[in-house]
């Protein structure tokens, strides 16, 4: 009689896990708890009500957000850029409005120049370490790149508040005269124009910003040759935009600016950057590791958001 084996065969292997699996396991091992919790509303059918409690932890007491809300800002003060992060968050399920809203524009109020803009950086976090490319200075002028999300977020939540006024003039202003640019000022741009209430007239903005787009390179719209792309001044090397970090959603005024094909080499692109560990990667300089530890979660989740919303499949 033939011996018995000391261990029975191995069995066929598993199939692949799809995407959104192996990012799911990479953020309940890695992430925060807002982004666990804003992975499960828009990926698990969560409810909004933990999210938004989560986000409650960033609030301070001036209605502003701070305490690394946005990773590489570090330290307990409010900043533009981190109330920016909130409104997004909060807009993404559906609760950008009421008090919680108005005490953020009251924020924004007392912290804008006296054209109703927002600084990048307000001087109170000099005191905190951030990112070296965030540099800090005491009288900081308003910018587009902090302003323009903040303002077409509020816009598309028919939120009207008095400063909100003065800071869509400025963004008008800053977006049509526009000459050079650089990525990040583009999406704050086009974060903008996606929002803005006269139509007309962000439509035009947003074709002349297309062609400002691919006149200067701006896109890589070929992912197989990015270094025929230049990386903007003060990149990290490899640093590169691609067409769905401006249109990222189907029915943005960017969309228009790419063609099919283009589009979807980026998509695919995208797609393809998600890691061996379930997550996607940063492309910007990760100046510290908590930091970039941080963001992975956020750039994962939003990631599977502009693969979802062009019909690219993620359980599969």
């Amino acid at each position: 009689m033939a011996e018995k084996p000391l261990s029975s065969p191995p069995s066929p292997s598993a199939a692949p896990e799809s995407p959104l699996a192996r990012a799911e396991r990479f953020v309940w091992l890695t992430a925060r708890v807002l982004e666990q919790r804003r992975f499960a509303y828009h990926f698990l059918r969560g409810g909004a009500d933990p999210v938004e409690a989560a986000l409650t932890a960033y609030l301070d007491e001036d209605g502003g957000y701070g305490h690394a809300l946005e990773p590489d800002l570090r330290g307990p003060v409010s900043q533009p850029l981190h109330t920016a992060h909130a409104l997004r968050v909060l807009d993404s399920i559906g609760r950008c409005g009421g008090l919680r809203v108005e005490r953020i524009c009251r924020y924004l109020t007392a912290v804008s120049t006296h054209e109703g803009a927002l600084p990048a950086i307000h001087p109170s976090q000099r005191a905190y370490p951030s990112a070296p490319f965030v540099p800090v200075v005491d009288d900081p002028p308003g910018e587009l790149l902090s302003t323009g999300p903040v303002v077409g977020t509020l816009h598309r939540n028919q939120v009207w508040h008095a400063w909100l006024f003065r800071a869509t003039e400025f963004c008008w202003t800053a977006v049509e005269s526009l000459e050079k640019s650089h990525p990040y000022e583009v999406q704050a741009a086009v974060a903008f124009l996606d929002s803005a209430p006269d139509r007309p007239r962000a439509e035009a903005a947003a074709d002349r910003l297309g062609r400002l787009v691919r006149e200067q390179r701006l896109a890589v719209l070929d992912p197989d040759r990015p270094e025929e792309f230049p990386v903007a001044d003060g990149y990290a090397p490899g640093e590169h935009h691609y067409p769905h970090d401006y249109a990222r959603v189907p029915d943005s005024l960017a969309r228009g600016w790419f063609t099919d094909e283009e589009l979807s080499r980026s998509l695919d692109f995208l797609a393809a950057e998600q890691a061996e560990d379930g997550g996607w990667p940063l492309r910007w300089r990760a100046w510290a590791p908590g930091s970039a530890l941080e963001w992975r979660p956020i750039v994962t989740i939003e990631a599977l958001r502009t693969l979802r919303a062009f019909g690219r499949p993620l359980d599969g």
